[in-house]
């Protein structure tokens, strides 16, 4: 079994592919609600170590400042990535989140596909296209949590 950390830019398709595991039966946390992201921009440090110490498989998704810092807990480490026309798109659109509506935001985010998303590729077990149909998507993280 398997924990695996999916991460990657805004409008990418991580709370997509993780509500996708989740009706599977994965146990799965998003971490852009319910409060493990904290005002810094960090995961709450204790919460997630909880976490990571009580599940042997688990989906987790975010991309936070000190990520990093868990990365010897997740078997895996997938950047899902997508083209900064795509994640535009996306982030315009979707009614889940309201961050990337403005354009201050998505110039947020053109920067930061240029700044941290190398960062992140780089640190990276694996990367995934999000633009792939997200049952595709999940297959390959199923894989993955099941040790395959």
């Amino acid at each position: 079994m398997t924990r695996v950390l999916i991460t990657g830019m805004s409008g990418a398709g991580k709370s997509t592919l993780l509500a996708e595991l989740a009706r599977r039966g994965f146990v799965t946390v998003d971490t852009d609600y319910d409060g493990w992201e904290l005002p810094d921009a960090t995961w709450d440090a204790p919460r997630m170590t909880v976490l990571l110490a009580d599940h042997e498989t688990l989906a987790v998704s975010g991309t936070v400042r000190n990520q990093g810092d868990f990365y010897d807990r997740f078997e895996r480490v997938v950047l899902l990535s997508a083209p900064v026309e795509v994640l535009l798109a996306r982030v315009a659109i979707r009614t889940n989140n309201p961050y990337g509506r403005t354009a201050a935001q998505r110039a947020e985010i053109t920067g930061y596909v240029d700044s941290v998303e190398p960062l992140l590729r780089a640190t990276a077990t694996d990367e995934l296209d999000g633009t792939c149909p997200v049952t595709y998507l999940a297959d390959t993280v199923e894989r993955m949590l099941l040790g395959h």
